[in-house]
């Protein structure tokens, strides 16, 4: 699968997923609805849909149809955007934009971006939980794939890492310091995301081992990549290298490693996560062209 060809195939499951949100959070018209909108505008804001993506791809890795697992998916992308939401508050990263947009706080207010977070979170479990999944996996493999989830979204998983990283600011760090950060924070819902679509679609545990392996080294890379995209950003903005500058704002591998063994590193991690998908066959093609499309991102 070429470069152009994921790129469109990207572009239609992320189409999928953008149709079933619509359908599944609606505008509404009551005294509360402000909460629905605020849910709404970080939602739809144009996110990449990975995690769900990742979801379906899971599935059709072990030779199931992905669509049939869409709302557990969109489940996924309502949890990652209350993660995004709560990330940017004044408590937390205090960001004033996210994808070039006002962040919710800053559109809305900050109460209201508490409540949609909130609402986000609690709107992934009633997806996860939905009985028309009942219909397409048993209720053994639907309790699990929930469970994994909540594993990775809770104090196990992206909370701790959260916690870590806030911690992490204004200090150098080990290396297995930040590995622990990113490994919890990004890599642990993005391992979920690909692992619970093999689980749903029946998968066998030595296939979810492999997808685990690929999760796992996947959300690391990707992380990589993003905090790399980030320094070379600032660059280009302050117009000379940001140099050591960087340790002072947030724990990442190009502060600790520099921008050229933190490109190394993610590279390795994308072989590692390619490598661990030779067991489905060209089933998974599409998986390893998900690895070397977050190798090559450019935002």
């Amino acid at each position: 699968m070429t470069r152009e060809e994921f790129l469109e195939f990207l572009k239609e499951k992320k189409a999928l997923v953008d149709q079933k949100l619509e359908e599944l959070l609606p505008e509404r018209d009551e005294p509360g609805a402000r909460v629905i909108s605020a849910m709404r505008y970080s939602l739809m804001a144009g996110g990449k849909r990975l995690r769900p993506v990742l979801c379906m791809l899971g599935a059709e890795a072990v030779g199931r149809r992905g669509e049939d697992f869409l709302l557990f998916a969109c489940g996924l992308e309502c949890l990652h955007t209350y993660s995004l939401i709560h990330d940017d508050l004044p408590a937390m990263d205090d960001d004033d934009l996210r994808r070039g947009k006002p962040t919710c706080h800053r559109a809305f207010d900050e109460a209201t971006a508490i409540l949609a977070g909130d609402g986000l979170l609690t709107l992934a479990f009633e997806l996860f939980s939905s009985p028309e999944l009942l219909e397409v996996t048993s209720p053994e493999r639907l309790l699990q794939a929930v469970h994994l989830v909540a594993q990775a979204a809770g104090a196990s998983g992206m909370v701790a890492g959260q916690m870590a990283d806030l911690l992490a600011e204004g200090r150098e760090i080990s290396p297995e310091e930040l590995s622990y950060i990113h490994r919890k924070k990004t890599a642990a819902l993005l391992s979920a995301s690909v692992v619970s679509g093999g689980l749903l679609a029946g998968a066998p545990a030595n296939d979810l081992r492999a997808l685990e392996t690929y999760g796992e080294a996947l959300g690391l890379a990707f992380q990589i990549v993003d905090d790399i995209l980030d320094v070379v950003g600032e660059e280009e903005k302050l117009g000379k290298p940001v140099g050591a500058d960087i340790r002072k704002k947030k724990a990442t591998y190009p502060a600790l490693l520099g921008l050229s063994e933190a490109r190394n590193k993610a590279k390795e991690l994308i072989e590692t996560a390619v490598s661990a998908l030779q067991v489905f066959g060209p089933k998974a093609e599409p998986l390893k062209a998900l690895a070397r499309f977050v190798l090559s991102r450019q935002n």
